[in-house]
């Protein structure tokens, strides 16, 4: 059996996500479509596309969000708000959309106690609330809050009399009923029918819309098949060698699921070495993986780029004390990329038109690594709706 290493295993992976070298913005579709650029918090998905995209503007991602309405926003992975080209949103909904009530109940596995306490299937509150959402939201845009009030109204009439009463009742999850939570869960699952998209700018805070009357048409349909195929191929171009499990904990979907998926593209896929272990990468691609070109470059990472939703976070940050700064339970910086390796951590403030990112080294930055961090940071600050930028650098030694 063929071997690899984390330093090629690492190099693929940026390769496969135009984190190697920067793309020209006309490829913005295609490097979009490759990784699926999660948008949290908003704004977020600019940023990541700005450290693959050379040239791109916050006006010229606005302009193709708004205007050409070529990307769209919706709840992919993880029920995450994702943004992808319109022609490949079916891999990024589709291709997660659950096939029975064990794997429904598992995207939304946080309503489970919700779910139980009303005697309703995931599935049920589902289609509840899918049935429900076109006269909700028929000619209108709703904040998450406004869209789950009205939805709970709705689903409750499939309630017996009796259950209506606790439906109404808070929580204690924010100021949500139990109502209120039901139906806010169902929804990650309704976005991947490909009915529901977020209508605002990638920077705005979150209105929804029905994606046929925001974007003048319907998302093209792909067979669950062949949508489910492709996202495990999108997958291992980016994050390979990888494991169905791997699959699975990434895409937010239940292991079953994921390993029928996988099953899918089983005749193209190859077993390697890797992690004094097996992992899989797509046969095609085992070219790339023996010689990945060489990464170049700094980029500044957002919090959940794409680059960081990777399962294998050892390949890609040494040392269990580093990890823990990077991925936190909550309020989770961004990472410096230099030449392919993550060397640094960073966070941003902002005051009147200025951004100022601070940067804590995991270990000493030359010269040439903070100039171009300062450089990156000029050209990131319109992203961070700001004009200008100044760097500040911590580090050992």
């Amino acid at each position: 059996m063929e071997t690899t290493d984390r330093p090629r295993a690492l190099r693929f992976r940026l390769a496969g996500q135009s984190l190697g070298r920067r793309s020209p913005k006309s490829e913005l579709g295609a490097v979009a479509g490759a990784v699926a650029v999660q948008n949290t918090p908003p704004g977020s998905a600019g940023q990541a596309l700005h450290a693959r995209l050379t040239g791109l503007t916050p006006r010229g991602l606005q302009a193709e969000v708004e205007t050409g309405r070529t990307l769209v926003q919706l709840w992919a992975m993880r029920g995450a708000p994702h943004l992808v080209p319109v022609e490949d949103a079916a891999v990024y909904t589709t291709g997660l959309l659950p096939d029975g009530e064990e794997s429904c109940l598992h995207f939304i596995q946080g309503a489970t106690d919700h779910l139980a306490r009303f005697g309703l299937g995931a599935t049920d509150a589902v289609e509840y609330t899918c049935e429900a959402l076109p006269g909700v939201l028929d000619g209108r845009h709703l904040s998450k809050d406004e869209l789950g009030a009205a939805l709970a109204e709705k689903v409750g009439e499939h309630l017996p009399p009796r259950l209506r009463g606790a439906w109404t009742e808070p929580d204690g999850l924010g100021s949500n009923t139990y109502g209120q939570s039901v139906v806010r869960y169902a929804l990650y699952v309704v976005s991947l029918h490909g009915v529901l998209c977020i209508a605002s700018q990638p920077r705005g805070n979150a209105r929804f819309a029905l994606t046929e009357q925001w974007l003048g048409r319907r998302l093209p349909s792909w067979e669950a098949g062949r949508a489910r195929a492709e996202l495990v191929r999108r997958y291992l171009r980016c994050h390979g060698p990888s494991t169905s499990a791997e699959f699975a904990t990434w895409s937010g979907t239940a292991p079953a699921f994921a390993a029928a998926s996988w099953e899918l593209v089983a005749g193209e896929l190859t077993e390697v070495g890797y992690r004094d272990g097996s992992a899989w990468v797509l046969t095609e691609d085992l070219p790339t993986l023996r010689e990945p070109p060489a990464a170049q470059g700094v980029r500044l990472l957002p919090p959940h780029d794409p680059l960081l939703a990777t399962r294998d976070r050892a390949a890609l940050v040494a040392g269990d004390r580093a990890r823990r700064q990077v991925w936190r339970s909550q309020g989770n910086p961004g990472v410096v990329l230099a030449d392919g390796e993550v060397v640094a951590l960073w966070r941003p403030s902002k005051k009147g038109n200025t951004v100022t990112i601070g940067v804590e080294g995991f270990g000493p930055l030359d010269d040439e690594v903070r100039e171009a961090i300062t450089r990156e940071a000029e050209t990131l600050a319109p992203f961070r709706g700001a004009r200008n930028a100044r760097v500040t650098v911590t580090s050992p030694g």
